[in-house]
């Protein structure tokens, strides 16, 4: 918020600077609490993610990035323009506009830096339409971070200049569908649905609720000022998982959550890892989908599958679109040009009797690590020790002591404090041979060279060691003193 802005605020009775500032645990929890009120949203988590964000637009100065509020349903009367009209109420010089032109935004944000209400956002920014409103979109997307600036010429024909308008301003969207995925990555996405039946909120009459939330605008914006210094310099603790643009869609909601205390930390990053697991699942990309479905159809079944009966399990996944792209079915070329820009492409695999081309499960283990989210957490190990190693190829047990049994073959009650311990007086280490990468890829050669000459012989320590060369470049220089099986290998 500028100065000019704090002034006015101050000069209208919005900030009382000489009061002092009100709980920040309180006044967040009263702003959930009427969002809640006059809105069914889909979880608390929800309520709590906009609670934050109306928070937020009071403090634009002390963060380097403003996350968008997209509010997105199925069909209409959903709750999206309700939370809108609420948040006309929360949140500092409010702009409530449906299908605003380009050239009003640049210069409001430009003048006032306004908060945003964008409704019906689907007829100018839906995936459909977004092509015929660059602009908008542009605006929308640079507006995300601090000093974003837009250039436009103005003036007469003959006089045209070059001017620079700020772009940085809290954004709040509501439609139908999706958006560009530029804008979703940007975003905190709240899926709103229709109010059920047995979901009850309170009627909405402005001249009953308006003064109820503007003395709470009051209050959160004396909050906030008072606490512009230590928002700017917090560097909140992102839950795990939320890193990269997520981390910085939700760093100033967490910021917040942390400055107000007492339960607000944890709702904060519980609003940050539901939300977020949320967006990523409703991510328009096909080759995004492409890789969580290729996961689903490997399951724990299968190591490899040929590119023929991968397709054929795509097709048959009740809600995957690979059944009906645009009127027929993908085949397995389209699935290799989908797969190409994740760097994953068919090959000749071994299956049963046959060579085919297809797919081996460990061809995607790092798309899948990179794009997806991992299907359980990891495990979680407590060390012995620490002093544990951790080495490669082989079973190492340090000389611990004590070691902890997980075995318990005795019963014990609740309360007795015996340790479930064992000495260990004799610790062998046990090496592990690995394969090198190099024998691993002759004896895939190997399989591939038995399909096409069933009758070889078999494989003899040489042939190994030839094949490894031929992986390393080095079997040119050596073939040609090498017995007959070695050159079938070659062939």
């Amino acid at each position: 918020m500028t100065d000019d802005a704090v002034d006015r605020l101050v000069k209208e009775g919005l900030v009382d600077l000489d009061v002092p500032p009100p709980d920040g645990a309180e006044v967040l929890s009263q702003v959930a609490e009427m969002l809640s009120r006059l809105v069914a949203f889909p979880s608390q988590e929800c309520c709590d993610a906009v609670a934050l964000w109306a928070a937020h637009a009071h403090g634009l100065d002390a963060f380097e990035t403003t996350p968008r509020l997209a509010l997105l349903s199925p069909v209409p009367q959903s709750g999206k323009t309700r939370t809108l009209e609420v948040l006309d109420m929360l949140t500092p010089e409010p702009m409530h506009a449906a299908n605003p032109s380009a050239a009003a935004l640049f210069r409001q944000v430009a003048t006032k830096r306004p908060t945003l209400l964008m409704d019906e956002c689907d007829t100018y920014l839906g995936l459909r339409t977004a092509e015929k409103h660059e602009e908008l979109r542009g605006l929308v997307n640079a507006g995300h971070r601090r000093g974003a600036v837009a250039y436009r010429c103005v003036g007469e024909p003959a006089k045209m200049e070059v001017k620079e308008f700020p772009a940085f301003a809290a954004v709040a969207l509501a439609g139908i569908g999706d958006i560009p995925p530029t804008v979703l990555d940007r975003s905190v996405l709240i899926k709103m649905r229709r109010r059920a039946p047995n979901e009850r909120v309170e009627p909405f009459r402005e001249r009953k609720v308006r003064p109820q939330g503007e003395a709470l605008c009051k209050r959160l914006a004396t909050w906030v000022q008072a606490n512009l210094g230590a928002l700017a310099a917090i560097e909140p603790e992102m839950p795990e998982g939320i890193v990269d643009r997520p981390a910085d869609v939700w760093e100033p909601l967490i910021a917040l959550g942390d400055i107000a205390g007492r339960d607000w930390p944890e709702r904060a990053r519980q609003s940050a890892v539901v939300i977020n697991g949320a967006r990523a699942a409703a991510d328009p990309s096909l080759g995004i989908q492409l890789l969580a479905d290729i996961r689903t159809v490997f399951g724990g079944s299968f190591e490899r599958l040929s590119s023929e009966e991968l397709v054929s399990r795509l097709c048959e996944l009740e809600e995957a679109p690979w059944g009906d792209l645009r009127g027929k079915a993908m085949d397995a070329r389209g699935m290799a040009r989908r797969l190409k820009p994740f760097d994953v492409r068919p090959q000749l695999i071994r299956l049963g009797e046959q060579v085919r081309r297809g797919y081996n499960r460990t061809d995607f283990y790092d798309s899948w690590e990179r794009y997806l989210p991992p299907l359980i957490p990891p495990d979680t190990v407590t060390s012995v020790t620490s002093e544990t190693a951790q080495v490669t190829g082989s079973l190492l047990v340090t000389d611990a002591e004590r070691v902890t049994d997980t075995t318990v073959t005795e019963n014990r009650t609740a309360t007795d404090s015996r340790p479930l311990t064992r000495d260990v007086t004799d610790v062998t280490v046990v090496t592990v041979p690995q394969p090198s990468k190099a024998q691993e890829a002759g004896q895939d050669c190997l399989e591939v060279v038995k399909a096409f000459f069933p009758d070889a012989e078999p494989a003899s320590p040489e042939d190994l060691r030839l094949l490894e060369l031929a992986h390393q470049g080095r079997f040119a220089e050596e073939w040609n003193s090498y017995p007959r099986q070695g050159r079938r290998c070659k062939q």
